[in-house]
């Protein structure tokens, strides 16, 4: 059975999930980390603000500062575990003084522990993470996963460093800003299974 619908409804949930309404599972009088989680018979969820670089595998890019908008979600940590299959995906929104062509070398270097690195151009930001998890592949899953790829016709300002496969993928979406003299960046880690055991 093919998961795809459920990874892309729990991706577009997590970037849609207001992180006021997250309800006060930890609610410290200086802290803005909000958090959901739901434990139950049927799987485990936890949908937060609470991402960082750290929980992605990458580091922070030297003076980079966490991304704010209104809605104030552009720090997002979404786990689902049930015995069926699993979803980690963390997403985390940055911005820089530095160029476009900075962050991108410094993300290329660092995503090579990982694999091989694609880069990939698209006209959105935001990172495009197509995931396929299929309950029946069983345990060998990550040697039968396909490698990620570039998607649609791979043109745009927008720069995405992938490394990985569907199932197990580091991705950094790059966008120019102010004519190309700063960046906004996002960083996304994604790690789905079938049944296979904890994520």
């Amino acid at each position: 059975m093919t998961y795809r619908l459920v990874v892309t409804l729990a991706f577009v949930t997590a970037l849609a999930y207001p992180a006021s309404a997250a309800g006060p599972q930890k609610q410290e009088k200086d802290s803005q980390d909000k958090h959901l989680d739901i434990r139950s018979s049927s799987g485990d969820l936890h949908i937060g603000n609470d991402a960082d670089a750290r929980k992605i595998g990458l580091p922070i890019y030297p003076g980079a500062r966490l991304k704010h908008d209104d809605s104030n979600n552009n720090a997002v940590n979404l786990g689902l575990l049930t015995e069926a299959f699993g979803i980690k995906l963390v997403v985390a929104s940055y911005e820089s003084d530095d160029t476009p062509v900075q962050v991108i070398e410094y993300y290329r270097d660092k995503l090579r522990k990982y694999g091989k690195v694609l880069e990939c151009h698209t006209r959105q930001h935001g990172g495009d993470v197509d995931a396929d998890v299929d309950d029946d592949k069983g345990r060998d899953s990550d040697q039968h996963s396909k490698p990620v790829k570039c998607e649609g016709d791979n043109t745009g300002p927008v720069t995405e460093l992938k490394v990985g496969t569907e199932e197990n993928q580091h991705l950094v979406s790059i966008e120019p800003r102010d004519g190309g003299k700063r960046a906004t960046f996002a960083l996304v880690y994604l790690h789905t299974h079938g049944k296979q055991g904890d994520i």
